[in-house]
C-alpha cells in the first residue's frame, strides 16, 4: 500500500512557538509530485525508524528555517537545510525526497499515526457499505412458494402437516358459505309460544354449530402442526435463515398456514351469524337443561365442548390466537431453545416476504397472481405472531423486522386487497400502542 499526498493539498502539523512554548497548528505548504512516485509503506517506516535512533542516540536535531512562503526547506522555493542529503541509517541526515514530505521527526510520526487510523476508519466505512444490504436489508432470497418440492430430509414432517393442509380448504370453503340461521331463530324468538318455529329453529342451528364444532377441532390440529414446523425451522446447528433456504418445501407449509389463518380470520370477522347461532344454541341447551329436556344435539356438543368453542368464537381472530398460543407454547417449553431462535425465523419469514414483494426481479417470478395476496398475507401473519410472541414486540426500534418498508409494501398495493391486512396490524398486534412505537410507525397505521 503506499501512502502519499495529492498535489497541491496543505501539509497540516503543530510547531512550538519559541516564546512559549505551546503547540499551535501550522500549514507546511502544499504537496508536490514526488520523484519516481509515491515511496511505498516500508520506505516510510525505515525512513521514520532512521531519524528515531539519531534523535534518541543524542545526534543534533534537525532545524530548519522557514521561507518566505512558509515552506520548509527541500521544498520548491525554500533553502535548502545544512547537511541534506541521503539518508542512511543512523545518520541524521534526511534526502531531500524525504523533507519534502516529512519535514519534522514529530509531524512525521503524527502523520502516520493519522493515515494509518485514517485508513482504518475510512476502511470500516467501506465494509459497511459493501455489507449494507447483508445488514440493513435482511436475508436476501427467492422462497419459492409456487414450486417448492420436499427433501428427502423434509418428507416426515411434510407429510404430516400436508394432510392437515389439505383439510383447510375444505374448511375456507364451509366457512365462506356459511349463511346461518338468523331468519328462523328471529321467527323462534318473536313467537316464543310457537313449538313449530321453536323446532324448525333447533333444527336449522345444530348442523350449523356441528360445523362450527369442526372448525374448532381443526385449529387443535392445525396448532399440533404449527409445532411440528417450528421443531423443524428453529433446530440446531442451522439458523434460521439457513432452515428457510435450504428447506423450502416446509417454509412454504408454514406459510400456507398463515395464508390460511388470516383467510378464516377474515372471513369469521365478517360474519355475525357464527356468534349468533352459537349463543341461541347455548341458551336453548341452558333452558331445556331447567325444563330436564335433553336435546339429541347436546350429546354432540355436550357442555365441556360448548364452553371452548365459546371461547375461541369469542376471539376477533381465533385462528390467529391459536397461532401465537401454540408459538408462545413452543418457546416455554422448549427451554435450552433460546427464544431468539423462534422470533428470528419469524422476522426473517417476514424480511423474505417484503424483500419479495418490493423486488420486480422477483415479482416477475410469480406465475400466479393469487401468490402477491398469498406473500402479502404470509407477512402479516409473521408480523402479528412475532408481535405477540417477542416481548418487545415487531413495532419496537430494536424489533428485527423493517415495519416502516412491510407497511410501506402493503400501501403500494390496490386498498382492495390491503386493507383487510392493515386493519390486522392495526386491531390483532399486541404492542402498536406501546411507547416504543415511534409516531411514524402509528401515523403510516392510520
Amino acid at each position: 500500500m503506499g501512502l502519499w499526498g495529492l498535489p497541491g493539498t496543505p501539509i497540516l502539523g503543530l510547531a512550538l512557538l519559541p516564546e512559549k512554548g505551546t503547540p499551535v497548528a501550522k500549514t507546511w505548504g502544499t504537496h508536490s509530485p514526488l520523484p519516481g512516485g509515491s515511496p511505498s509503506l516500508r520506505s516510510f517506516l525505515s525512513i521514520t525508524t532512521s531519524a528515531r535512533a539519531h534523535h534518541h542516540r543524542g545526534g543534533k536535531r534537525l532545524h530548519w528555517g522557514r521561507s518566505s512562503c512558509g515552506a520548509p526547506p527541500g521544498w520548491p522555493g525554500a533553502p535548502q537545510a545544512p547537511g541534506s542529503g541521503r539518508a542512511g541509517r543512523g545518520s541524521g541526515h534526511l534526502s531531500a525526497h524525504t523533507q519534502r514530505l516529512f519535514p519534522e521527526l514529530h509531524l512525521t510520526i503524527m502523520l502516520f499515526s493519522s493515515c494509518f487510523f485514517s485508513c482504518r476508519f475510512h476502511m470500516g466505512n467501506l465494509l459497511k457499505v459493501l455489507t449494507y444490504n447483508e445488514l440493513d436489508q435482511g436475508p436476501n432470497f427467492f422462497l419459492d412458494f409456487e414450486n417448492a418440492q420436499p427433501t428427502e430430509a423434509e418428507t416426515a414432517v411434510w407429510n404430516q402437516v400436508n394432510a392437515v393442509l389439505e383439510e383447510a380448504q375444505t374448511i375456507l370453503a364451509e366457512l365462506q358459505s356459511y349463511t346461518g340461521a338468523g331468519q328462523e331463530i328471529r321467527e323462534a324468538i318473536q313467537n316464543p309460544g310457537d313449538l313449530r318455529l321453536q323446532e324448525r329453529a333447533w333444527s336449522a342451528v345444530c348442523p350449523l354449530v356441528a360445523k362450527l364444532k369442526r372448525f374448532y377441532e381443526f385449529s387443535l390440529r392445525l396448532e399440533n402442526a404449527l409445532r411440528s414446523l417450528l421443531e423443524a425451522l428453529t433446530s440446531p446447528p442451522y439458523a434460521p435463515t439457513q432452515h428457510l433456504e435450504r428447506e423450502q418445501a416446509l417454509a412454504k407449509q408454514f406459510a400456507e398456514i398463515l395464508h390460511f389463518t388470516l383467510s378464516f380470520d377474515e372471513l369469521k370477522m365478517t360474519n355475525p351469524a357464527i356468534q349468533n347461532d352459537f349463543s341461541y344454541y347455548r341458551r336453548t341447551i341452558s333452558r331445556n337443561r331447567i325444563n330436564n329436556l335433553q336435546l339429541d344435539a347436546e350429546s354432540e356438543v355436550n357442555n365441556e365442548m360448548a364452553n371452548r368453542m365459546s371461547l375461541f368464537y369469542a376471539e376477533a381472530t381465533p385462528m390467529l390466537k391459536t397461532l401465537s398460543n401454540a408459538t408462545t407454547k413452543f418457546v416455554s417449553e422448549n427451554k435450552t431453545l433460546p427464544i431468539e431462535d423462534t422470533t428470528d425465523c419469524l422476522s426473517t419469514m417476514a424480511c423474505v416476504c417484503r424483500v419479495m414483494l418490493e423486488t420486480p426481479e422477483y415479482r416477475s417470478r410469480f406465475t400466479n397472481t393469487e401468490t402477491l395476496l398469498f406473500c402479502m398475507r404470509v407477512m402479516v401473519g409473521v408480523i402479528i405472531l412475532y408481535d405477540h410472541v417477542h416481548p418487545v414486540g415487531a413495532f419496537a426500534k430494536t424489533s428485527k423486522i423493517d415495519m416502516k418498508g412491510c407497511i410501506k409494501v402493503l400501501k403500494d398495493q390496490p386498498s382492495t386487497s390491503t386493507e383487510g391486512l392493515l386493519n390486522a396490524l392495526r386491531y390483532t398486534t399486541r404492542h402498536l400502542n406501546d411507547d416504543t412505537t415511534s409516531k411514524q410507525i402509528r401515523a403510516l397505521l392510520q
